[in-house]
């Protein structure tokens, strides 16, 4: 990791724990259960990508922080939103089987949910 990269990824992991730090949920009473899932999830998706040495692949993890943390904002909502992809959903061409669609699928989900597994 060279350190320009480590500084970015520094910077946005105590971004998200100041952001975290002065939440205000917009039901008041929800407060301190979001401020626990934005400091858990932020844990543990950096825990997860800690390893990565592939520019390429951080540069990836970084748009999606930074997709996930203004859609939180914007929204007042620090849960990632749900997509509304049917599976096998995607219109399929002569010949193509499961494996396409899986592919299909996995290309047409937002940025701020790659790091998610499918449900």
């Amino acid at each position: 990791m060279t350190p320009c990269t480590r500084t970015t990824v520094l910077s946005l992991y105590m971004r998200v724990f100041r952001i975290a730090r002065t939440w205000q949920a917009q039901s008041g009473c929800e407060t301190e259960t979001e401020r626990k899932y934005i400091l858990q999830e932020a844990r543990s998706l950096f825990r997860q990508n800690q390893q990565l040495t592939d520019q390429e692949s951080i540069k990836r993890c970084v748009e999606e922080c930074e997709a996930r943390i203004e859609i939180g904002l914007h929204y007042r909502n620090p849960y990632p939103r749900a997509t509304y992809l049917p599976p096998l959903g995607l219109a399929t061409q002569k010949g193509r089987r499961l494996r396409a669609q899986q592919r299909l699928r996995k290309q047409a989900k937002p940025i701020y949910l790659q790091s998610h597994d499918e449900t």
